[in-house]
């Protein structure tokens, strides 16, 4: 495997990429389960859908747009969504939770129709959809790079206000934290790595790789800290595992990352149970 990573550049692209992946994507998957917003990361991975959608519909019918990497206007689609559904958070402010399936809706809907439109599924969107081993450019390496700076950047700056938001966020309104900006931000944040992390995991998986590692750790983990430590390492096991299996049996790799991650959420859970019973074995 490794010979075979030093020979081809699409496996180190792919390699490098998932690596960054993940860590990014389960750091911000633990604010996102504890904030109880995991649905989010579903409704912005279907309007991410949509842009590239768009993007492969522009291509073949605009020469300007032939060249043009489908990725950025995923993530502006992706961006976009996250701003619009803050926008109807604060319309529906007794209702906040119509704001995710009314965009992840829209997602879909927008996305149908540039697929029809793009005359039907090709081989680009299938990779788009559930990864690519192959598919993984150096352009596309380099704005994985490039999202993950800026994440370990917002999170180092803003790790207290997350915290706090994250477990009372009347709190921190209370204190004085600017919580409706922080939040948007994160929402602007989440929106980017979910948009980048599409080449790898697939679109319609990657809420899957910020949920499962963190579920995961949350039954090691003894705080919080130790939660983010568990579902990083959780994620980079699910990823270079599934990388790896995907390579070797020509699979697409969003299914068999996402397959090892519940693997794992099993064997935690498993575990934890033995040894909950072993303990109250030794008590009695």
């Amino acid at each position: 495997m490794i010979e075979a990573i030093l020979s081809y550049e699409f496996l180190q692209n792919a390699f490098a990429a998932g690596l960054i992946i993940g860590v990014i994507a389960p750091l911000l998957g633990v604010f996102i389960v504890v904030r109880r917003l995991s649905l989010i990361a579903d409704a912005l991975s279907h309007v991410t859908l949509a842009g590239i959608a768009g993007s492969l519909y522009l291509s073949q019918s605009v020469a300007a747009f032939a060249m043009l990497n489908p990725l950025f206007l995923g993530i502006v689609a992706s961006v976009a969504g996250s701003v619009l559904i803050e926008r109807l958070r604060s319309l529906y402010k007794h209702y906040e939770e119509l704001a995710i399936p009314i965009i992840l809706s829209a997602g879909i809907g927008f996305g149908a129709i540039f697929i029809s439109l793009a005359e039907g599924f090709s081989t680009d969107l299938f990779g788009y959809l559930f990864g690519s081993v192959s598919a993984v450019s150096r352009e596309d390496l380099g704005i994985v790079i490039g999202i993950a700076l800026i994440v370990f950047a917002f999170v180092r700056l803003f790790f207290k206000e997350l915290f706090v938001l994250s477990f009372d966020d009347e709190y921190a309104k209370a204190s004085g934290l600017p919580a409706k900006w922080i939040h948007f931000l994160f929402m602007i944040v989440t929106a980017l790595v979910i948009a980048g992390s599409m080449r790898i995991v697939g679109i319609l998986l990657v809420s899957s790789l910020m949920t499962i590692p963190v579920a995961a750790a949350m039954r090691m983990g003894q705080s919080f800290k130790g939660t983010i430590f568990w579902s990083v390492i959780f994620g980079e096991v699910s990823v270079l595992t599934g990388l790896i299996t995907a390579f070797y049996f020509d699979l697409a790799p969003g299914g068999t990352i996402v397959v090892t991650s519940i693997l794992l959420l099993l064997l935690v859970i498993g575990y934890k149970k033995i040894t909950v019973s072993m303990k109250k074995g030794a008590v009695v």
